[in-house]
C-alpha cells in the first residue's frame, strides 16, 4: 500500500468513528443507616475471623465480654471454652453435648462412690490373712481381723481349754455320712448336735451346784436338757466323803486336770454324751445378768422365804429381780423332795428365761440379744471356751426354737443313805443305771449308736431289785408344759 492509499483509509476510519459520549451526572450518596446490617459473607473455604487476644495490649470498651479462642486442637483448652461458655442466653438452641453442670445429683453420687471405695478398701484389709491364730493343739496359721476376732475367746483363760474326749463316739454313720450337714458351721464332735455343759457355782467357787447339758439338736431344730442333782454319787471320780458329782470341781481324784476338764470327763464317761464346750458362772454373776436382761418374768404361787430379810412375794408375773432370781434357783429348804425339789424348780426359771429371751427377740430385735451378750463376755460373768462367733451362732439358733421343741429332763434315780470314808453317813442321789441309759439313747444321742450298760461308768448304791420308787425315772417335759407348771410339794403340806 501506497502512502496516498495509506492517508485515505485513516480518514475513513476517522469519519465512521462513535460520537464522543456525554459526562454522567453526579450520582446522590443515599443514606443505608437505616437498612438492616447484611451478614459479611466468606467463602466456602475462608478460615472464621479470629479475634485474638493480645496478652498486655488495652481493647476498647465493649458492651460484652467477648471469649478467647484458644484453637480447636490446643491441648487442654477446648474443654475449658466450652465449660465457660454461658448457654444462658441460647435458650432456643440446643446445647453442645460434653460436660453439664455440676448439681447435687451429682455430688452425691460421687460421694457415695468415694464411699464404697474406702468401704471396700476397709473390707479387703480386714479380710488379708495378716495375724498369727495360736490355739492349744492346732497349728498355727495365718488368718484375717475378722476371723481372728471371731475365734477371740475372751474368757477361755479362766477355765482353759478342753481336750478331746477319751470315750468312743459311736457316731451312728448311717446317718452322719460324709453328705451329712447340719448349717451350722461350729466346731462340733459330731455333725448335727453341739452340747454344751453348764456349771453354776456356789458363793466359794468350788462346789457346782448346778449342772445342766444343754444339747443342741441343730439338724433337728431342738434343744434337750438334762438336769444331773448335785447330790448323784460318783464315787470313782471326787475325794470329797460325800461322793457327790458337786465336788468333783474342786476334789476330783484326777489332779492333773484342768478343775473343768475333771467335770467333762465325768459327765463323758457316765452319760455318754461328748461334751463340745462349757459355760460356768457364779451366783452372784447371774444377779448381774437378770437385772442385765430386766428381770424375769414369773409365776409364783406361794410366798418364797430364802431368808427372813430375803424375801419373794407370791403373785401372777412377779419380775425377779437378780438378787430374786438367785433366791429362787438356790432355795431348797422348804421342798418335800429336798435337792429334787430346787431341780425342779430351776426348771421352771429356766423355762421362763428362755421365755424372755425368746420376747427380747421379738420385741428388740437380735441385735440387742447380742449387744447383751458381749456385755456378758466383757464383764466376765461366764466363763466359756467358745469363741464371739460360736457364742453368736448358739443364740441364733436358740433364738429360733420354740417352747415346744425345748425338753428338760432328770437323770433317774432315787434318794439313798451312803456311809463316807470319814465316817458320817450322808444323804446321796443314787442313779438308776438302766433308766438313765434308756433315756439318754432316747434324748440325746441322735447321731450315735444306742449306749449299752457296760459303756458307762454309773455305779448304783441302790440296786434295781431293792428300788424303793421310780419316782423320778420318768421326768421327760417340754418347756410349754411348764409354763403352767406349779411349784414342787412343800414339806408343810404333809405334815
Amino acid at each position: 500500500m501506497n502512502r496516498e492509499e495509506l492517508n485515505e483509509e485513516l480518514k475513513t476510519n476517522a469519519d465512521n468513528a462513535p460520537k464522543p459520549m456525554k459526562p454522567l451526572r453526579k450520582l446522590k450518596r443515599i443514606d443505608n443507616s437505616h437498612r438492616p446490617a447484611e451478614p459479611e459473607y466468606h467463602g466456602l473455604h475462608e478460615a472464621p475471623q479470629i479475634d485474638i487476644a493480645i496478652e498486655g495490649e488495652e481493647r476498647p470498651q465493649e458492651s460484652a465480654p467477648r471469649q478467647v479462642y484458644h484453637g480447636a486442637h490446643e491441648k487442654g483448652r477446648r474443654e475449658d471454652f466450652i465449660e465457660s461458655a454461658d448457654y444462658e442466653d441460647y435458650e432456643d438452641e440446643e446445647k453442645p453435648k460434653g460436660k453439664k453442670k455440676k448439681s447435687k445429683k451429682d455430688a452425691l453420687i460421687k460421694l457415695a462412690a468415694i464411699l464404697v471405695s474406702i468401704v471396700s478398701i476397709i473390707t479387703l484389709f480386714l479380710n488379708m490373712p495378716i495375724l498369727w491364730y495360736k490355739k492349744a493343739g492346732q497349728p498355727d496359721e495365718r488368718v484375717s481381723i475378722i476371723n481372728y476376732f471371731k475365734r477371740w475367746q475372751p474368757t477361755v483363760d479362766l477355765e482353759g481349754e478342753l481336750a478331746k474326749p477319751q470315750i468312743d463316739l459311736s457316731v451312728d454313720t448311717d446317718i452322719v455320712n460324709d453328705d451329712f450337714t447340719d448349717g451350722l458351721d461350729l466346731p462340733q464332735l459330731i455333725e448335727g448336735q453341739y452340747t454344751v455343759l453348764f456349771l453354776g457355782f456356789d458363793e466359794d467357787q468350788e462346789l457346782t451346784d448346778v449342772i445342766w447339758i444343754c444339747q443342741f439338736d441343730i439338724a433337728a431344730a431342738k434343744l434337750h436338757i438334762l438336769q444331773i442333782p448335785r447330790d448323784s454319787a460318783v464315787p470313782n471320780y471326787t475325794s470329797n466323803p460325800t461322793t457327790k458329782i458337786n465336788s468333783v470341781y474342786y476334789y476330783a481324784w484326777d489332779q492333773d486336770s484342768s478343775k473343768i476338764q475333771r467335770v467333762v470327763n465325768c459327765v463323758q464317761e457316765n452319760f455318754g454324751i461328748p461334751i463340745d464346750a462349757y459355760i460356768t458362772t457364779t451366783c452372784f454373776d447371774i444377779v448381774d445378768i437378770v437385772d442385765l436382761v430386766g428381770g424375769i418374768p414369773m409365776n409364783i404361787d406361794n410366798e418364797i422365804v430364802y431368808e427372813a430379810d430375803k424375801i419373794i412375794p407370791a403373785g401372777e408375773n412377779v419380775i425377779l429381780t437378780g438378787e430374786q432370781a438367785e433366791w429362787f434357783v438356790r432355795f431348797r429348804h422348804d421342798w418335800l423332795q429336798g435337792d429334787i425339789g430346787r431341780v425342779q424348780n430351776q426348771r421352771r426359771f429356766m423355762a421362763a428365761a428362755m421365755q424372755k429371751i425368746l420376747s427380747i427377740v421379738k420385741d428388740e430385735g437380735r441385735l440387742k440379744l447380742y449387744s447383751y451378750l458381749n456385755t456378758i463376755y466383757k464383764k466376765k460373768w461366764i466363763a466359756t471356751n467358745m469363741s464371739v462367733d460360736d457364742l453368736s451362732k448358739l443364740a441364733d439358733f436358740g433364738s429360733t426354737l420354740t417352747m415346744e421343741n425345748v425338753s428338760v429332763n432328770m437323770v433317774p434315780g432315787e434318794d439313798a443313805a451312803y456311809i463316807g470314808s470319814d465316817g458320817v453317813q450322808y444323804s446321796i442321789y443314787s442313779i438308776h443305771k438302766r433308766a438313765t441309759v434308756d433315756m439318754l439313747n432316747e434324748y440325746f444321742r441322735p447321731y450315735q449308736r444306742p449306749m449299752l450298760l457296760s459303756e458307762s461308768n454309773i455305779m448304783e448304791f441302790v440296786s434295781e431289785y431293792e428300788y424303793q420308787y421310780e419316782l423320778y425315772d420318768d421326768t421327760g417335759i417340754t418347756f410349754k408344759e411348764l409354763e403352767k407348771a406349779t411349784e414342787p410339794p412343800r414339806a408343810s403340806d404333809y405334815n
